[in-house]
């Protein structure tokens, strides 16, 4: 089985199961991705967790199917391209936050699906790669527009067109990584973060994240306006009266499901 979903509690865990090709991609992880993805909008799930069962989180595209594909036009090398897209925009789209737990490292793809992702554990010493260059290549997965947003230009710059290795702990440095932990404790880690998002009102958290999105694209008129809305429809809901009412009683607020 290269790739799963577990059902845990008020979470989905999508495990990429390829171990013995370092978690390589293989079309089951990106269907599991999506189905999650899907499951997420579907039901009640407060959260989706991404992670590996062997010791490396995702170790990209596969350099011999990549070489087949350069006979086929460009039009259908753009198709097979989408698939990873399609996997992106999944992940950014998704109703609750996703989690990326990440071991060993993370690289090509592999590291645009981690970075695409809301919250990253990883483990100490685990790095990003994105080596493309090494083999006349360039990015995809949105890879340089996560780099773009979460480091400073001549790191991005360092990674992508010299393909140096960036460390867990010098991406948490600069606050593009939320955990670095001991490889046993990766996980704990992240359940750790999808407990706090499921004490949280989840309409409220899915408003959050499209803003967030929304901040990096648009102009500040532009998301003032956003805000605006979202803050005002908010605030005649539910979620409001409850956590409100909570603040005003000093209590712990109850947001169900």
């Amino acid at each position: 089985m290269t790739a799963y979903i577990e059902d845990a509690k008020d979470r989905l865990i999508v495990w990429n199961g390829n171990a013995d090709k370092r978690g390589a991609i293989e079309p089951a992880f990106y269907q599991s991705i999506m189905d999650a993805v899907e499951g997420a909008k579907e039901r009640r799930v407060r959260s989706v967790i991404i992670t590996s069962q062997g010791g490396f989180f995702c170790a990209g595209g596969d350099l011999n199917a990549l070489r087949e594909r350069r006979s086929l036009p460009e039009v259908e090398r753009q198709g097979k391209i989408e698939l990873l897209h399609d996997v992106i925009r999944a992940i950014r789209s998704c109703p609750v936050p996703v989690i990326a737990a990440v071991k060993g490292g993370a690289a090509g793809a592999g590291a645009s699906i981690a970075l695409a992702c809301d919250f990253i554990v990883m483990e100490a010493g685990a790095k990003f790669t994105a080596a493309y260059v090494k083999a006349g290549l360039v990015p995809d997965g949105g890879l340089t527009a996560s780099l773009a947003r979460m480091i400073p230009r001549p790191l991005a710059m360092e990674m992508c067109v010299l393909a140096r290795p960036v460390t867990a702990e010098r991406m948490q440095a600069l606050g593009a990584v939320n955990a670095v932990v001991d490889v046993d404790q990766v996980m704990a880690e992240a359940h750790v973060f999808a407990d706090a998002v499921a004490a949280g009102p989840r309409e409220a958290q899915a408003r959050i994240r499209m803003m967030v999105a929304a901040g990096y694209e648009q102009t500040e008129v532009a998301q003032l306006d956003l805000e605006r809305d979202a803050m005002a429809h908010a605030a005649g809901g539910d979620e409001a009266a409850e956590g409100i009412a909570a603040f005003l009683e000093k209590r712990k607020p109850e947001y169900g499901t």
